[in-house]
């Protein structure tokens, strides 16, 4: 079983923000599977199978510096195992468009990896990190908070997709070193 996990801030005024880019890679796996999504009070979820693997793909419904106890409820309730989780977040330190898989390790300041981690007393879980570059004039939380800007909306499709590719890869059974060495960007 696999938990795949896109993090965001629910509600209206975040949907076209940088910080609910997880949320973006949830959408597009629901197109691309035909998933329908449940909704609960914490969460909108769906299931379905896979070459025979039972498959969760959520969007917390809590604010994302709150999702941790969303993940655990959803990864407790269905019984997956953390070497089994992957999220899908922004990264403001990341060049837009830009990708890093990470296994284990810090929050590296994301308050919802940082979350995640508090909840499950672990790090130890795959998070898949979409650049959405900064602005140094700019607060980061008003930065991440706010909406695409016209060169990043031309960036955004590619970005997005790519990121479905490698939840779609994480479900047909390749582990963090072949991830890593198919999408890291080689500096």
């Amino acid at each position: 079983m696999k938990l795949i996990v896109g993090l965001g801030n629910f509600g209206n005024e975040y949907k076209r923000t940088r910080h609910n880019l997880g949320f973006l890679v949830i959408d597009e796996l629901e197109k691309r599977w035909n998933l329908s999504f449940k909704e609960e009070p914490s969460a909108f979820y769906s299931t379905l199978f896979i070459n025979e693997e039972k498959i969760i793909i959520a969007k917390p419904k809590l604010f994302m510096n709150n999702s941790g106890k969303v993940i655990k409820g959803i990864a407790n309730y269905f019984k997956v195992d953390l070497n089994d989780l992957i999220i899908f977040v922004d990264d403001k330190d990341q060049d837009m468009g830009s990708i890093k898989i990470v296994n284990k390790g810090g929050h590296g300041g994301q308050n919802g990896i940082r979350n995640i981690i508090e909840n499950f007393k672990s790090n130890d879980f795959l998070r898949v990190k979409g650049g959405i570059g900064s602005d140094k004039n700019i607060a980061t939380s008003s930065y991440v908070l706010g909406k695409w800007n016209e060169e990043q909306l031309k960036i955004l499709p590619n970005l997005v997709s790519k990121l479905a590719d490698i939840a779609e890869d994480f479900v047909q059974g390749k582990n963090f070193n072949e991830l890593t060495n198919k999408y890291n960007e080689k500096k």
